[in-house]
């Protein structure tokens, strides 16, 4: 673990463990009432707002560069948050691997809208792709959390409607089991620097779910059939309590014969590939997407 790795984690420790300040933080209600500046799109960038009848989508184009594929991001939050800047800057570092065009979800967010909002969404973003031109082969699904297990969710479902599969899918630390009942919500209740140590967390709070049974596959696609699903990569750091979530999914889905990369980023909290280029770690992570997608 880098020193300035173990700096940021003990940080997130030290306000998480705040009674005024941390259950905020855990429940979702800082991310959710989140006020920001606007963001600023490089200059060699274009970035299209795209309105659809329920909720929003932007599209990011290279001026310059464009490999005729595209990046359907769908953004994490624990399905109560909506899209905020820091994925705005990941369609930019996402699109400058390959020249890519990102297409990121601003899908519609619990508990005013609980499944199956995000996910006929995140649905309706892929068909609008197709109906642009864009073939499956043509696109890649990545997503971080929430947006991870919509990923998941998403490839199962096309899969079984027998519709075009997307390319690869990418998934940073991703939500893949509703129900809370995998080994490392116990192993590392303790250890989680962000959601550890508490009940009283979006992990628990069930919004997304409402009244649905949590295991259904499209919720949590960890009780799925991962049989035919595109190549993926997991990513997820060895101090979360969703470290089961990627772990169990990526034995599933070799088991069911797909083409699957795990790695486990040692004493890493959740989504830590939102540190950029400020830790190592997160550059080691971006460095390992970069190669998933290049092939190399």
């Amino acid at each position: 673990m880098s020193v300035k790795g173990r700096i940021v984690t003990d940080m997130i420790r030290f306000f998480t463990a705040q009674k005024m300040l941390g259950p905020k933080i855990q429940d979702g209600t800082l991310r959710k009432n989140l006020v920001e500046a606007p963001w600023h799109c490089p200059e060699e960038y274009i970035n299209l707002p795209i309105h659809m009848r329920q909720f929003e989508m932007e599209l990011l184009t290279p001026k310059e560069e464009d490999c005729g594929e595209v990046i359907l991001q769908l953004h994490g939050g624990g399905y109560i948050a909506k899209i905020r800047n820091a994925y705005r800057d990941f369609a930019v570092r996402y699109s400058r691997i390959k020249g890519y065009r990102v297409l990121s979800v601003d899908y519609r967010v619990a508990p005013e809208h609980p499944y199956p909002a995000a996910f006929q969404d995140a649905l309706e973003a892929y068909r609008w792709l197709l109906y642009s031109g864009f073939t499956g082969d043509r696109i890649i699904l990545a997503g971080d959390s929430a947006g991870g297990g919509l990923v998941l969710a998403l490839a199962m479902y096309l899969r079984d409607q027998g519709m075009p599969l997307p390319q690869k899918l990418i998934m940073m630390s991703p939500w893949t089991d509703l129900t809370a009942s995998g080994p490392s919500y116990q192993e590392n209740y303790e250890k989680d620097p962000l959601f550890g140590n508490t009940r009283e967390s979006m992990i628990y709070n069930g919004e997304y779910v409402g009244k649905e049974n949590p295991k259904l596959p499209y919720i949590s696609p960890l009780f799925g059939d991962f049989t035919g699903l595109p190549p993926m990569l997991f990513q997820v750091g060895s101090l979360e309590m969703l470290l089961s979530d990627s772990v169990v999914a990526a034995e599933k889905a070799k088991k069911a014969g797909c083409d699957v990369t795990l790695t486990v980023y040692p004493e890493m909290f959740h989504v830590f590939q939102l540190s950029m280029d400020k830790l190592a770690e997160s550059r080691e992570a971006w460095e390992e997407i970069r190669r998933f997608l290049r092939k190399e």
